[in-house]
């Protein structure tokens, strides 16, 4: 099938591809409860290579680039206590991290996880940390303008390959919160 953005060879109905994820989204794949079909999330082989947004755009299609989202790791902190959330904000923007995260999570300092927490909580190759598929129970900020996108790229739980998402689909995962001001720019 053709993929609805980009330049890529094909897109798959995620469903049909479980064994190109990571269990964690494989396992979000097949469980999904949302009022978007599953078949409608789309997964696209890319190149490792090309896994940084400008060398990604560039290869496949600079239409992308307003239409690609980044998952960060953030963990908020408050007294001895330590919350870790995702934030899905589009490309063009970085996640306020010490303003509208740092008061949703209610922590006193809020920054991004490192690569190690992030991966390993996760289950997910670092760069390709998606929404689809976080542990149970994690807020899962999302920036309005990500849900107001017919479709939008994000990672797939590895670096290889990417998954393409309805933007009103984000607004259900499991720990959504749909946030005005959240990416900046």
């Amino acid at each position: 099938m053709r993929a609805p953005i980009g330049d890529f060879d094909t897109a798959t109905p995620a469903p049909d591809t479980l064994d190109e994820l990571t269990a964690p989204v494989a396992d979000a794949v097949r469980d999904w409860q949302g009022g978007v079909p599953a078949d409608r999330i789309l997964y696209v082989d890319t190149d490792p290579r090309w896994a940084d947004t400008a060398v990604f755009v560039e290869h496949y299609g600079r239409d992308l680039l307003e239409r690609s989202a980044n998952c960060v790791v953030v963990a908020g902190r408050r007294g001895g206590e330590t919350t870790l959330a995702a934030c899905v904000v589009l490309s063009t923007t970085r996640v306020d991290v010490n303003g509208v995260v740092r008061r949703q999570l209610g922590a006193r300092k809020a920054s991004f996880a490192s690569m190690e927490t992030a991966t390993g909580e996760t289950g997910m190759e670092y760069g390709g940390i998606t929404p689809v598929g976080l542990p149970t129970g994690w807020p899962v900020l999302v920036d309005a303008a990500v849900v107001d996108l017919p479709y939008v790229l994000v990672g797939s739980g590895r670096r290889r390959g990417k998954l393409l998402v309805p933007g009103k689909a984000f607004a259900e995962l499991p720990g959504a919160l749909v946030l005005e001001g959240l990416g900046v720019a």
